[in-house]
């Protein structure tokens, strides 16, 4: 019977279901105000002696104040989903509708026979008749039709993390859409006031840290994390519970993905090692970011990169005058143009295809833009890529930082950030001692500038970025391993590039000139954990199903990275997650030295060139064999951690 009413009622069109609810409310308006007179007078007074006159006083009341109803939006709601906000319309067309009815009795009969408290208790009436309909159509759907569906027995029973507004919303989703066919039988979380109560009727059975006896207690068979905000730690032990029990599990993405913030069943995703590894959220300063980025001209040099594109991301949401993209990659610039110009289409973009390497390209873009904040991104970063290519990176790295900055200078940049690396702290490799010479490069020249503002921003690997372990240990799960892990005891500081960016930007926003700043990392990551998660979360048993080899550090490689040199230490700053580095002078014989290594790297042998980078770095410690073996590196590269 429930099943033909309710098909019935999907067959009418939305004009005859508004005509149905019409028609309806009229009839409760009648009663209402017909029940409100009978109230106060224990009986029906007659107007002006006539029985027609008092009934078509009623039916012109129910009419006007249907119409009332009807001009409030209270035909606009679907009652299935009826909410406090179709309450709150209610009674705001009752209260009008009501203060109508009176007024125009009042100067058609004036008000005979008909106290004024009537009109009070029939606005109550129709508070309480016109909402309770709606309540009851909503119970009627969501506890009859989906309940009885839900019990049929082929639907996956299933517990939601989180009893906040995700879970709710989740709840609702499933609720309202049986053909999902999931059953939610639990809620778990970790807010101890929530323990012992329900939500929607389902009961709060504990905490997290219950999940194991939980699942257990109701047999379910899916566990939806919902729960937006949630650190790595959080979704960890969930992880842990559902692995020990078998069970699948699935996550909302975090808030800033949410669109709208709306919560739906399409949105939950599988578990990324991202969300293990995830950090509380970066809360900016918004005012000081403005104060740099609006309303001002702002190059990106290496717009094309992991990063340099997620910067220009977040600048744009700044408003800037103009937004300069400078790329040496043709396919990149072009593809990250449309990005832009697609998801912010008030934004002004100019992409610049050019080499930071070359001072024609570089002075030509400053001077036609004349950019008021640069981001110098471009940098080659690979390090056993560099091992193989020293000279390159000292032109890209070196040079190409020494070009740009002067530039910046040269056209009167208001502030210059540059993006360096950990492991430009105690270097053993070519890259990261190019990166720390391209640090003090900076270092010098704002030493030498009146205006512009110079800092360096340091900062350890991120997730996501086209040289990140992850994406490689998920290709090689994907063709059945093996994982290759160069070292047992390896770790990494990671970070996501959103996160990554908006420090970046940060930092730029509260430098004063010749700061080197260091992001907060948090604790490191040992490497081989992260490859066992990895195989653990695709469903599959490390060493059986995936196997994983130690291949060995590759030439230049360290077993852990560092922030801070040796005779280094940081301050605080005004943001929790970014401080300062008290990093040494660099000498006034710099810039001959700088250009001395410069012209080495232009084709002098490799161990005259590496000795004399040592000694302009002097924390720069090679490996025991500097001769760079560039075919045997290039048969190894196969971990890019």
């Amino acid at each position: 019977m429930d099943k033909k009413i309710l098909k019935f009622i999907g067959k009418l069109s939305s004009r005859q279901k508004s005509l149905i609810v019409f028609s309806f409310d009229g009839i409760v308006a009648f009663c209402s105000f017909y029940i409100a007179i009978v109230l106060r007078f224990d009986g029906l007074p007659i107007i002006r002696g006539s029985y027609l006159t008092t009934l078509l006083s009623f039916v012109g009341i129910a009419f006007i104040q249907s119409v009332c109803f009807y001009l409030m939006g209270l035909y606009k709601g679907i009652w299935r989903f009826s909410s406090t906000t179709d309450l709150v319309k209610i009674i705001k067309g009752a209260s009008i509708a009501v203060a109508l009815s009176a007024l125009i009795l009042f100067f058609t009969i004036r008000l005979e026979n008909i106290p004024r408290t009537a009109f009070i208790i029939d606005w109550l009436l129709l508070i309480v008749f016109l909402g309770g309909s709606r309540l009851a159509y909503r119970l009627y759907r969501d506890n009859t039709f989906a309940f009885n569906l839900q019990k049929s027995g082929d639907f996956d029973k299933a517990v939601i993390v989180g009893a906040g507004a995700g879970g709710e919303q989740l709840f609702r989703e499933f609720r309202e859409n049986p053909s999902l066919k999931i059953r939610i039988v639990a809620f778990v979380d970790d807010d101890s006031g929530k323990k012992g109560k329900s939500l929607h009727g389902i009961n709060i059975l504990g905490a997290v840290k219950d999940l194991d006896r939980v699942l257990a207690k109701t047999g379910a068979q899916k566990v939806f994390i919902a729960i937006p905000s949630a650190t790595g730690s959080q979704i960890k032990k969930v992880v842990e519970s559902c692995q020990r029990s078998d069970i699948e599990f699935k996550t909302l993405p975090s808030l800033k993905d949410l669109l709208h913030g709306r919560i739906e069943f399409s949105q939950l995703r599988n578990i990324e090692p991202e969300d293990l590894l995830g950090r509380e959220p970066v809360n900016l300063d918004q005012k000081s970011l403005g104060a740099m980025l609006t309303g001002k001209v702002v190059l990106v040099t290496g717009a094309g990169g992991s990063i340099g594109s997620e910067i220009c991301h977040q600048i744009a949401k700044f408003n800037p005058t103009l937004l300069v993209i400078f790329e040496q990659t043709e396919f990149f610039i072009y593809d990250l143009e449309l990005n832009l110009r697609e998801k912010y289409p008030h934004l002004v973009v100019e992409p610049y295809v050019g080499d930071v390497r070359r001072v024609k390209n570089v002075e030509e873009v400053f001077k036609r833009y004349r950019p008021d904040v640069v981001f110098h991104a471009a940098a080659y970063k690979h390090v056993p890529m560099m091992e193989c290519n020293p000279y390159a990176a000292i032109d890209v790295n070196v040079k190409g930082t020494e070009i740009v900055s002067q530039a910046a200078n040269k056209f009167g940049a208001e502030r210059f950030v540059m993006i360096s690396t950990d492991k430009a702290v105690n270097p053993t490799n070519i890259m990261g001692a190019s990166k720390r010479v391209a640090e003090m490069v900076i270092q010098d020249i704002q030493a030498k500038s009146s205006g512009t503002k110079y800092m360096t921003v340091r900062f350890g690997n991120v997730l996501g970025s086209s040289g990140s372990v992850i994406p490689l240990f998920k290709n090689q799960i994907e063709k059945g391993g093996p994982v290759t892990v160069t070292h047992q005891d390896v770790k990494r500081y990671f970070m996501s590039i959103p996160e990554a960016c908006r420090l970046v930007m940060q930092a730029g926003s509260i430098g004063s000139g010749g700061e080197i700043f260091v992001l907060e990392m948090g604790e490191p990551v040992r490497i081989l954990d992260l490859a066992k998660q990895m195989i653990t979360l695709s469903g599959l048993v490390p060493d059986e199903d995936i196997d994983i080899q130690i291949i060995g550090l590759r030439p230049g490689e360290k077993l852990f990275e560092e922030l801070l040199l040796d005779d280094e230490h940081s301050l605080p700053t005004s943001h929790p997650l970014v401080r300062v580095a008290k990093a040494r002078e660099v000498g006034e014989q710099f810039s001959d030295d700088l250009r001395k290594l410069v012209s080495l790297s232009e084709g002098d042998s490799l161990v005259t060139f590496q000795t004399f980078l040592q000694s302009l770095v002097v924390e720069y410690k090679p490996a025991e064999n500097p001769k760079v073996n560039a075919s045997s590196d290039m048969e190894n590269r196969n971990s890019l951690h």
